[in-house]
């Protein structure tokens, strides 16, 4: 079995990427509706709007809503 050949290197102005794209794949975080974050539960990343609060472990923990797989179920159902 061999490794696979690296596929970047650093150019000498220090980048490592030549077809990265730029950014972040969450999104702009400048506004806070566009912000997203991780549910608890499954780890995804969702829209705030996506998830609701629930008590876990004492603490205050954001969660999918309603729950996790009705929530993927919707997301693919809206896919074309």
């Amino acid at each position: 079995m061999s490794k696979d050949t690296v596929k970047t290197a650093i150019d000498s102005d220090g980048l490592r990427y030549l077809s990265k794209t730029p950014g972040s794949p969450f999104g702009s975080a400048g506004t806070h509706s566009a912000a997203t974050m991780s549910c608890f539960l499954c780890g995804k990343h969702r829209a705030r709007s996506q998830l609701k609060t629930r008590k876990l472990l004492g603490k205050s923990q954001l969660v999918c809503a309603p729950t996790c797989n009705e929530l993927e179920e919707q997301l693919r159902s809206t896919k074309p």
